[in-house]
């Protein structure tokens, strides 16, 4: 070992190989030019943004179910919800055929769109939950860290686009889609805060496992080697 490296730093820079939480990152792993260090392939990215919606899905599940239980305990009350999501303006792919068959752009502007919607509908819905003590006590870190995983996720499939537009594998139409007001027009966010607590949550579960999908879909259109 080199005289001129510190101990420290060179756990540091251990640390920053490891990479072992981050699951969207946009850098390299470590800094350029450091032995062992890599630039996530368009593969990893793919693989870090399916976990962590997975991860999603899994979480929105078990909070949809902690509701049922704690504030629907009759499937009587089940039965008379109204299930019209906010996003229905978004118009999605029905199956894995139609998905397969749109364009590459359409499906990773249509995975943004559904992730940009739900970002204040999941921050109002972790306030709403503050006030019921009880169930907060079970399930409010729930609604929180779904409230930060789409904000990640949404990151995270901007980073593989981006990624898909250096590789000369999409068109560079995608950056226009940058902003939320660009993915998901003001009216969105009116109907979704007359949404009730547990219609958000069905529309949520339901959107989560659209994005799971057509993140798998992609990818397997994207990484050859994926062999899907």
């Amino acid at each position: 070992m080199s005289k001129n490296v510190r101990p420290g730093s060179l756990f540091v820079l251990l640390l920053m190989c490891l990479d072992l939480h981050t699951l969207v990152e946009s850098a390299p792993i470590c800094a350029h030019g450091h032995t062992g260090c890599h630039s996530p392939t368009l593969s990893d990215l793919f693989d870090r943004v399916i976990q962590h919606s997975a991860r999603m899905h899994g979480l929105s599940s078990d909070l949809h179910s902690d509701f049922e239980q704690y504030f629907l305990p009759s499937r009587n009350q089940i039965g008379r919800i109204n299930r019209k999501c906010h996003t229905a303006y978004i118009l999605t792919p029905n199956g894995k055929e139609n998905a397969q068959r749109l364009a590459r752009e359409e499906l990773t502007e249509v995975i943004l769109k559904l992730l940009a919607a739900w970002r204040d509908p999941l921050s109002q819905f972790h306030r709403s939950m503050a006030r019921h003590e009880d169930f907060t006590s079970i399930s409010g870190n729930k609604a929180l860290e779904m409230s930060d995983m789409v904000h990640q996720l949404k990151n995270g499939v901007e980073k593989v686009a981006e990624k898909m537009q250096l590789l000369g594998m999409i068109s560079n139409s995608l950056m226009s889609l940058s902003s939320t007001e660009a993915l998901a027009p003001h009216s969105a966010s009116s109907e979704a805060r007359s949404m009730s607590d547990y219609e958000l949550l069905y529309c949520f579960r339901r959107d989560s496992n659209k994005v799971q999908n057509y993140l798998k879909i992609l990818k397997c259109r994207i990484v050859a080697e994926h062999g899907c």
